[in-house]
């Protein structure tokens, strides 16, 4: 899905990123540079001040300005003096010019000795009152910074002392603070791209290359498709953790939107059920009885670069079917045991109309009141020893069945059912199951040409049967310690009646064609 855009998300993240640090990164520059002019002057105001302290408290200098002069030597005598100091002291501070003069302005010292005599260029007002003056002035070297202090000796100003660095100077400094602050700046720019690059690609990861509006469309047809399905849905992330359950999910499993965030576990749902749904396996088609519902699951893991990122769950509802399909095993059941019975009865009346046919007629009419009453005395007393009308009409019927097959269907002594102790429906479904199993062993798994019998024991915690006479096996083996039994694939169940007479590989009768879960609800049934 590819956008008529070639710009992914990654790439505007990343576009985002650059064009901030880079703004970001010049306006602190130009803060500085503008912060850095000012404090530059401020700084170098302060400095020269206090150089030009220093120097007018010297006790040369005091002594110099103080000391009597011959007429015509009152510049040149004390300037021959101060001169090299000056120069010394102006070259030990990186200062750019220190001049003596007098009250009056005219210079003593001065770094360009053919100044010396001349007119000092600046304020005087400040330090002929005995302060400090500060100030950005152009004299003979140009603008300069500079500050101007008194020379005093008991109260009087006696000479004034000034010392300056040009601006040039100044900017120099500052220029080169600049350059370092320009390459750690882009020092910082390259660490941040490269972050930004790093980023961009885990986000590239993680959309798989697409765009906004791209995302924008995945998510609408994902939401859309998961309204729209009629299925129930479950998406986990990797940690089997609920992501997203659409409406009919919802209804299926009982959950609300306090599931998302949470395993199925701790959204409720039954142990057998959750353990299903974060099964790691695929499944297909596998049935499972929930709370009020027979349920189809699939799973399938979702894998993103071979990378297992969670999974799908599909459900649906079997309730309804599972009931039919119950329902027609039951109509089957007791369709193929009137088929046994009806070939049962047409041999005995075959046999009637012949004994009449010969003559006999008393012969025919004992012989068919002693098979009425047999066949009446038989329902009765299986009725009387199960108890449970149901079962016994089914153990009827599938004697008939077994009798037609060359297998004696008997109850074991004691067996006792009492009616209502569990769903009729299911109790024919299951035990009828059972015998039809058994069937299935002696007349097709393990043949013999032996007395073939099965024994039947009932009591209230359900049906068994301990064992089919005729073949070396005996009940079906049960599961390795930790093993889980699956329920049955939903097809497997309504294929076991059309299939039941095929040869299986396994020569021990198992419980096969029985619905997942209507054991579960037969043990209900019989604790109420």
């Amino acid at each position: 899905m590819r956008s008529g855009s070639s710009w992914s998300l990654a790439r505007r993240i990343l576009a985002l990123q650059a064009v901030v640090l880079f703004v970001v990164l010049a306006g602190l520059l130009a803060a500085v540079l503008v912060d850095s002019d000012a404090e530059t002057e401020r700084a170098t105001g302060e400095r020269v001040a206090s150089i030009a302290a220093a120097v007018a408290s010297s006790p040369d200098v005091v002594d110099a300005v103080t000391a009597p002069q011959p007429a015509g030597a009152e510049i040149s005598g004390p300037s021959a003096v101060m001169q090299p100091y000056a120069e010394s002291v102006r070259t030990s501070t990186a200062t750019d010019f220190i001049v003596i003069m007098t009250p009056e302005g005219v210079r003593y010292t001065h770094p360009d000795p053919t100044q010396i005599g001349g007119t000092y260029l600046g304020n005087r007002a400040a330090a002929l009152a005995g302060g400090v003056g500060i100030e950005t002035y152009t004299g003979t070297l140009g603008p300069s910074v500079r500050a101007i202090v008194p020379v005093e000796q008991d109260g009087t100003v006696v000479a004034l002392v000034s010392v300056g660095v040009t601006v040039d100077h100044i900017n120099e400094l500052t220029n080169r603070r600049l350059l370092y602050l320009g390459l750690i700046a882009l020092g910082a720019l390259a660490v941040g791209v490269a972050g930004s690059l790093i980023i961009a690609r885990w986000v590239r990861r993680q959309t798989l290359g697409m765009g906004p509006k791209e995302l924008a469309r995945l998510f609408t047809y994902y939401d859309s498709v998961l309204a729209s399905v009629h299925e129930g849905m479950v998406l986990l992330d990797a940690k089997g953790t609920i992501t997203s359950i659409n409406a009919e999910g919802r209804r299926l499993l009982g959950l609300g939107d306090a599931a998302i965030g949470r395993t199925p576990a701790e959204a409720g749902l039954p142990a057998h059920l959750a353990a299903m749904i974060v099964d790691p396996e695929s499944l297909t088609d596998e049935l499972v009885l929930s709370a009020e519902r027979v349920l189809v699951i699939t799973r399938r893991p979702v894998e993103v670069r071979g990378t297992v990122v969670g999974a799908v769950v599909t459900l649906r509802d079997h309730t309804e079917l599972d009931a039919l399909t119950g329902e027609l095993d039951r109509v089957q059941v007791f369709s193929e045991a009137l088929r046994a019975q009806a070939h049962e009865s047409a041999n005995r009346m075959h046999a009637v109309i012949s004994l009449i046919e010969l003559g006999e007629t008393d012969h025919a009419l004992s012989f068919a009141v002693e098979e009425m009453q047999t066949a009446q005395r038989l329902a009765d007393r299986v009725l009387e020893g199960v108890g449970n009308p149901a079962m016994a009409a089914l153990l009827l019927a599938k004697s008939a069945q077994g009798a037609e097959r060359g297998i004696d269907v008997t109850v074991r002594a004691g067996s006792y059912l009492p009616p209502h102790a569990a769903p009729d429906p299911e109790l024919v479904t299951i035990v009828g199951n059972l015998l039809d199993n058994g069937f299935d062993v002696l007349t097709t798994v393990a043949p013999t040409d032996g007395p073939r019998s099965i024994k039947v024991g009932l009591d209230v915690l359900g049906a068994t049967i301990p064992g089919a006479e005729g073949v070396g096996g005996g009940p079906p083996r049960p599961d390795p310690p930790g093993r889980r039994r699956r329920c049955r694939p939903a097809r497997a169940v309504r294929a076991d009646h059309r299939d039941r007479h095929r040869p299986r590989a396994d020569p021990r009768p198992g419980p096969v064609g029985v619905q997942p879960g209507l054991v579960d609800q037969v043990g209900q049934g019989a604790g109420r």
